[in-house]
Order: C-alpha cells, then sequence, then structure tokens
C-alpha cells in the first residue's frame, strides 16, 4: 500500500537522525542523562548492572546505533514490525532521562521539556502501532488456530472423530492410572503380608537358637577339652623339637664363633685408630671448654665481689 511506503520514513526520519548525532557527538546527550542513569544504577542489582554499561557516553552510543539502525529498516520496510517494536523501547528511556519536566523550577524550561515529553510519547503511540500492523494479513495467532483446525479437519472423521478420540484417549489414560492405583496397593498389601511371614521366621529361629544354646555350648566344651587332650599328648613331642632346635642352634653359633670374634678384633683395631686420630681434637676441645669455664669462673667471682663490697658499703 503507498501509504504505508510514505509514512513509514516520515516516521523513521526523526530517529535516523537523531541515531546518527547520537553517534557523532555522545558527549552533550551523556550529560543530560547522567542524573537519571546514577539514580537508575543505584536501584537495579548487581547482577544486572555487572553484564550492561554504566558509563553515559557508552549507553547513549549504543542507543543511538539502535535507533539507527532500526529507523534504516522501518524507512525500507525491512521488518517494519520489529523495527517498530526497538524504536519504542529506545524511546523509553530517552524520554524520561531527557525531558524530566518535574523536576525544572523555570516555566520555560518546564514548558518545553513537557512539549519535547508529549512529543516522544505520541512517536511512542505511532510506533506501537506500527509494531501492530500487520498489513491487512491475518495475525500470526489466527494463522496458527487456522493450520491447527486444518490439521484436525484433515483426520479420516474429521474433526469430530478427533475430539471423540482426544476423549477416548483421555478417558483410556484416567483407566489406566485407576489400574495402576490398584495395583499399587495389592503390592504394598503383598509386601505387608511377606514382612509378617519374615517377623514370624525371625522369632521361630530366634526360639529354635535359644532351645539349642545348651546343646551347642556343651559341645564346644567337648572340643576344648579334646584338644587340651592333644596338646598335652603331643607336649614331650613339642619339647623335644624345640631342644633339637636349640643344640642346632647351639651348633651354628659355636661353629662361626672364631669368625665372629675376628670381625670384632677387626673392628676393634678401626675404632682404636679412629679413637687415637681424634684424641687431639678432642683434647683441643676439652683444653677450650676448660678455658671457657675459667674466664666465666673468674668472671662470676669477681663479679660476686664488687655485690659484696656494695652490700658492705
Amino acid at each position: 500500500m503507498i501509504l504505508r511506503r510514505i509514512a513509514r520514513p516520515m516516521l523513521a526520519s526523526v530517529f535516523i537522525v537523531s541515531g546518527f548525532e547520537a553517534l557523532r557527538d555522545p558527549q552533550k546527550r551523556a550529560e543530560v542523562a547522567e542524573p537519571f542513569l546514577e539514580s537508575t544504577v543505584g536501584v537495579l542489582p548487581d547482577e544486572v548492572t555487572s553484564v550492561i554499561p554504566t558509563d553515559p557516553v557508552t549507553l547513549v552510543r549504543v542507543n543511538g546505533g539502535v535507533q539507527l539502525a532500526s529507523g534504516v529498516l522501518l524507512a525500507s520496510g525491512k521488518f517494519p514490525r520489529f523495527a517498530s517494536a526497538v524504536l519504542a523501547a529506545s524511546l523509553a528511556p530517552t524520554t524520561f532521562a531527557g525531558h524530566p519536566f518535574w523536576e525544572e523550577s523555570d516555566p520555560v524550561a518546564r514548558n518545553m521539556h513537557r512539549t519535547h515529553f508529549l512529543k516522544n510519547l505520541s512517536l511512542m503511540g505511532g510506533l506501537l502501532i506500527s509494531a501492530a500492523d500487520t498489513e491487512g494479513k491475518p495475525s500470526l495467532a489466527w494463522r496458527g488456530r487456522r493450520k491447527a483446525d486444518a490439521a484436525l479437519a484433515a483426520l479420516p472423521l474429521g474433526a469430530k472423530a478427533g475430539t471423540t478420540a482426544w476423549d477416548s484417549l483421555r478417558d483410556h489414560a484416567q483407566e489406566s492410572a485407576s489400574v495402576l492405583g490398584e495395583k499399587s496397593s495389592e503390592a504394598a498389601d503383598l509386601l505387608k503380608q511377606d514382612a509378617h511371614k519374615l517377623g514370624e521366621r525371625s522369632a521361630e529361629a530366634a526360639e529354635k537358637f535359644r532351645d539349642r544354646a545348651p546343646e551347642i555350648a556343651e559341645t564346644a566344651r567337648e572340643r576344648s577339652a579334646d584338644f587340651a587332650d592333644k596338646v598335652r599328648d603331643r607336649a614331650p613331642e613339642i619339647a623335644e623339637t624345640a631342644r633339637e632346635r636349640s643344640a642346632d642352634f647351639a651348633d651354628k653359633v659355636r661353629d662361626r664363633a672364631p669368625e665372629i670374634a675376628e670381625t670384632a678384633r677387626e673392628r676393634s683395631a678401626e675404632l682404636a685408630e679412629l679413637a687415637r686420630e681424634r684424641s687431639a681434637e678432642l683434647a683441643e676441645s676439652a683444653k677450650e671448654l676448660v678455658s671457657t669455664a675459667g674466664d666465666k669462673a673468674d668472671s662470676a667471682v669477681a663479679d660476686g665481689k664488687k655485690r659484696w663490697r656494695k652490700a658492705r658499703s
């Protein structure tokens, strides 16, 4: 339609120019928007402020770029509904940050900001109408419903048969759920009966064990006596084996005694030589210790004399 081709560039012109100026010179707009941004950032949670930029100049440039790109799309008729929605969203912070007429005390400035505020509201209304304009085509929701109805009507028995099948499926699901609940109750009853039987059998087993406890104790006592008799019978044999092993060990020690003595004599000579070599060093160390001890004793005696004289005086 020719009207839309004329109206869309007219509506988008102000955003194209404003977005270009914001990208070229954002400083003036950033100074105006800075108080509004400071108050807004103080209210927003940290999760939001850590993601979005909080620098006024950066935000003004981002908003200008969004307005310029969306204005070009709207003017050219490319994605006009999406571009109109984006422009309406970008216009809201610009309106409240740039024209807070309620904060102005000067009547002239108040009237000017109020005029711009209402102008932006009017532009926002026009953008919302453009975002809802389907150009005479059915909406997505209407087309979705029509597609669903057509698919349902294309079934072999028609829409009514489809509805009946859906109702039958729902009834079958409810019946299955009821049967499943009954089966679950029966299973719970069976588990309860099994648990009761298990308890009864446990009680029977405990009773049988208690009845047979004396018999088990008597058997253990008899086997302990048998084991003690076997140990007593084999005691001479064990003692003889130990005596033979001891004699073997004594013979081995006697056979290796000369070798052990020779090794000890060699190690004794080595130790004596080592002691003779270190004797001079040890004597010198002892002499130093004695000299140090003597000096400390002389110092202690002199200190004692000084204290004694001081006490007498």
